[in-house]
């Protein structure tokens, strides 16, 4: 779980990289895209512009480079040429990327056009717990004192916490120890050393946290159909706290 100096370098480039899919990202309307549309567009950006593989492309059988999680659809929405955004939507894009052999690991959930003050307030909520859990990654903190703070906040905005699906450990595998709750108690769990590298990234729903799974065996939707938010980030416990190995030039003043 801990990585080396020299690893956590290329898995800052990795990083680096990835955020720069995101902010090409922010410079596309959106609105009037298919969801296979953007797939085209960022699997291009990785390979064409960024020299770098879309990790996700055929990871577990999965034919695409982003999950596309609209409205309801909490997440692992899969990209169609049917599904065209529409003004008013909320989307998760979920994005990996590897370089020289390590992948990072990020969302964001996209405002699309004028969206209802619901769906706005939700979306800010869900961003902000995802910081509250990161601010709280220092050595010697515990995996729970992470998932209490993201609880903390969700539920003192009365929304639930998606508890079927949780951050991860990541590096050379997309998917390695630890899995990272996004709730639980303070002081409890395993506790964080410098080296670790993993992701957070809480999905917050306005209704009911129960969740399904479509006929796609990918596709996870509210079971009440209420508008579901995520956002991801891949840091690294350093000697003094947290580096945001994903972060993004415009959050630079959220990251402190």
């Amino acid at each position: 779980m801990v990585k080396t100096p020299q690893e956590l370098e290329l898995m800052r480039e990795a990083g680096r990289l990835l955020a720069r899919v995101f902010e090409m990202l922010d410079r596309q309307p959106l609105a009037g895209m298919s969801t296979l549309e953007i797939d085209t567009l960022v699997d291009r950006y990785i390979t064409d512009e960024l020299h770098a593989r879309p990790a996700s492309k055929g990871q577990y059988g999965y034919g695409f480079v982003l999950n596309c999680s609209i409205n309801h659809v909490v997440c692992h929405g899969v990209p169609d040429a049917e599904t065209i955004v529409q003004d008013g939507d909320i989307i998760n894009l979920d994005i990996t990327l590897e370089k020289n052999g390590f992948i990072a690991d990020s969302s964001k959930t996209y405002m699309v056009g004028e969206v209802s003050p619901q769906a706005r307030r939700l979306v800010k909520v869900t961003q902000e717990a995802m910081w509250k859990g990161i601010a709280q990654v220092r050595p010697g903190a515990t995996l729970g004192d992470i998932g209490a703070a993201i609880e903390r906040h969700a539920k003192q905005h009365g929304y639930s916490i998606v508890r079927d699906y949780c951050g991860h450990g990541i590096g050379r595998e997309m998917h390695e120890e630890p899995s990272v709750l996004h709730f639980g108690r303070p002081g409890t769990g395993m506790k964080l050393r410098e080296g670790m590298t993993f992701t957070i990234e809480p999905m917050l729903n306005q209704g009911t946290r129960k969740v399904t799974t479509l006929d796609d065996g990918w596709t996870v939707v509210t079971n009440d159909r209420k508008l579901s938010a995520q956002f991801e980030h891949t840091v690294a416990v350093t000697a003094t706290g947290v580096e945001v190995l994903t972060l993004r030039e415009g959050e630079r003043v959220m990251a402190g």
